[in-house]
């Protein structure tokens, strides 16, 4: 992935993320966040999960998208136009709901909205052609974050069984993940900010 993401060549590239490795039966993999429990990963995974669309945006030559089919069709459809337009590596990352993340099925709608209310997933688009006309390359596309991360963990059980199995353990895992998520969250909103300088040096000096 690397190698193509550093090349010049026209190739788009769509991530399913399912936050683990579900094709060979749900193991833990970089993708998997801090404190869910998966296979290889039974009391809760302890690092955090690898930002693939962060890495990406560094080489600054590559368009990236993250996106949620369920929460915002519009965004997600305009994203892949904008990755298939783009003449240059193009990166997709989809939010994709797995049932080896413990939780219904039929319930992916309500779950993914959560996901993206509570900032889990956020969506947005990075597209470094706009950069060239003096604009912003990023577009941040979902809204303030309101929903509640642990109401959304809790509802999954591969965050839930690590809850049961030994509380306080699942809470400063929990509570790890939250903190990335913050700060995942905040560093987007510079990243979307007009004045991008004056954001970052606020952000810096806290």
């Amino acid at each position: 992935w690397h190698h193509v993401s550093a090349s010049e060549e026209h190739i788009n590239i769509l991530v399913l993320d399912t936050e683990m490795y579900s094709n060979t039966g749900g193991q833990a993999s970089k993708a998997t966040p801090a404190g869910a429990m998966a296979k290889f990963a039974e009391s809760g995974k302890q690092t955090q999960k690898k930002d693939l669309c962060r890495l990406a945006m560094t080489y600054k030559t590559v368009y990236v998208a993250s996106i949620c089919l369920h929460v915002n069709q519009q965004q997600a459809v305009r994203a892949m136009l904008e990755a298939d337009a783009y003449p240059g590596p193009s990166l997709v990352v989809a939010y994709t709901p797995c049932i080896s993340q413990g939780f219904p099925m039929a319930e992916s709608i309500g779950h993914c909205q959560l996901a993206v209310d509570s900032g889990y997933w956020p969506l947005f688009r990075y597209n470094p052609e706009l950069a060239a006309s003096g604009n912003n390359p990023f577009q941040l596309d979902s809204r303030k974050v309101k929903g509640d991360l642990f109401k959304l963990l809790a509802a999954e059980n591969r965050f839930a069984s690590v809850m049961r199995r030994d509380p306080k353990h699942a809470e400063e895992l929990d509570a790890r993940l939250k903190t990335s998520v913050t700060e995942k969250n905040q560093l987007l909103q510079v990243l979307s900010a007009e004045d991008l300088q004056g954001q970052f040096h606020k952000l810096v000096e806290g």
